[in-house]
């Protein structure tokens, strides 16, 4: 006959349960909700900018002397840099490379934020083009700022999406541990996805004021 001990429930389930894990799951699935979100919102803004960046970049070959619309004064002046080396850096136009990239992103970001499941390599492919994107930016507004001597509107669009796309991807892969580190480091790496909104900000401060020190002289004779 069985004992009151044996028929009560096991609660080895609820002991095996770690609040912890469980915690930074759930953390992870919103941060993967956000990113969705983050990728859909970015990447169409970025795919008007290519786009208008191409549209310009026609037009300014079909006619030298066209004055594009975002030629906005000497500093800001998308015209200046589209005909540069720099705005054609593999011998086709850097707008095409927006038109495909921001086209991927956006169908990842709808689907994604639909509820489908990405297998995890394609999260990596995603990270690696963010990477890849993001590092390709600080080359331009190095050179946009002391090469070139010229900001494009345009360009600077891109600049500002690409920034959170990248930040946002890496740390939803990092805390859904898509982004493998060693099981030591969790704490830290939980840590630095909370700061990623601060990491973003200190960035665009960063440009910003870079921009402002380069041009300083324009900006204030410009108040």
């Amino acid at each position: 006959m069985s004992s009151v001990a044996d028929q009560t429930p096991s609660t080895d389930l609820v002991d095996d349960a770690d609040p912890v894990a469980e915690w930074r799951a759930s953390r992870a699935r919103r941060l993967d909700r956000t990113t969705a979100w983050i990728l859909v919102i970015g990447g169409i803004l970025g795919l008007v900018a290519a786009f208008e960046l191409t549209v310009e970049k026609v037009r300014v070959l079909a006619d030298s002397s066209y004055v594009p619309a975002c030629d906005l004064n000497p500093v800001l002046s998308c015209g200046s840099v589209i005909i540069t080396p720099q705005a054609e850096v593999f011998g086709f136009p850097n707008p095409v490379l927006g038109l495909t990239g921001f086209a991927v992103v956006i169908t990842l970001g709808v689907l994604l934020a639909g509820g489908v499941t990405m297998p995890r390599w394609v999260w990596l492919g995603l990270n690696a083009g963010a990477l890849l994107g993001f590092t390709f930016v600080q080359w331009l507004v190095w050179q946009s700022l002391y090469s070139i001597g010229s900001l494009c509107p345009w360009c600077m669009v891109v600049w500002t999406v690409t920034a959170p796309i990248f930040v946002w991807v890496t740390s939803a892969n990092l805390l859904s541990g898509r982004l493998p580190t060693p099981t030591s480091w969790s704490s830290a790496v939980s840590a630095l996805v909370g700061l990623r909104g601060l990491i973003l900000a200190a960035w665009y401060v960063v440009v910003l004021g870079l921009i402002f020190v380069r041009w300083q002289d324009f900006w204030l004779d410009s108040l």
